[in-house]
């Protein structure tokens, strides 16, 4: 992380909490299920890393600073470019709404930001994420901190030394980010997330 944007100095973090979610935990509305399958938004797999990151780093209402500098877009955008970090968009009428990023390696996928210009946007994302790894068969979803928007999908907190154990354990699997289709259908992403590993 960095403290701002304008700070070329970056760190890690290694709270004595972390979050996580537990992909056979996950949880999906009711209200969220129907609008997937209505589909607002197209969504599309890897095709604008960097732009999702920028659009990370914006000044939102709740966030007026961000913590993603030049650097930290400049490395994970090596990261992208080795294919080690990955992202999912929305799109509507052409128009980027929404999407996240993260890192990948093993069966983990660290969840680095998420942005929302369309409500559930977001949520949709996370929700195509979660089909992917448990597709592909990772075990371990990182979202650094929860927050009521994650909690609400089931994300909790984890000792630090139990994070460290998980990360072990899901670091030497031998995961597949591709595993489902890229233009993946509704009802296909909603079923990956039912299915229990």
């Amino acid at each position: 992380m960095a403290e701002s944007q304008d700070d070329p100095e970056i760190f890690w973090v290694d709270p004595e909490r972390r979050g996580i979610f537990p992909l056979d935990d996950f949880h999906i509305s009711r209200s969220l299920r129907k609008k997937i399958r209505k589909e607002p938004f197209k969504i599309t797999v890897d095709t604008c890393f960097r732009q999702v990151m920028k659009e990370c780093a914006a000044p939102a209402p709740d966030r007026p600073n961000t913590w993603i500098n030049r650097t930290i877009l400049d490395l994970y955008t090596e990261l992208h470019l080795d294919g080690n970090a990955h992202s999912i968009e929305c799109w509507q009428e052409g128009q980027l709404v929404g999407g996240l990023y993260g890192v990948c390696f093993g069966g983990v996928f660290c969840g680095e930001s998420m942005f929302s210009r369309e409500k559930d946007a977001s949520k949709i994302a996370l929700v195509a994420l979660v089909a992917r790894l448990k597709a592909g068969g990772f075990q371990l979803l990182d979202t650094q901190f929860v927050t009521e928007h994650l909690a609400s999908m089931g994300a909790v907190e984890i000792s630090r030394e139990e994070y460290h154990r998980r990360l072990d354990q899901a670091s030497i699997l031998e995961a597949d980010f591709y595993s489902l289709p890229l233009d993946c259908s509704p009802d296909a992403i909603l079923q990956s997330i039912t299915q229990t590993s």
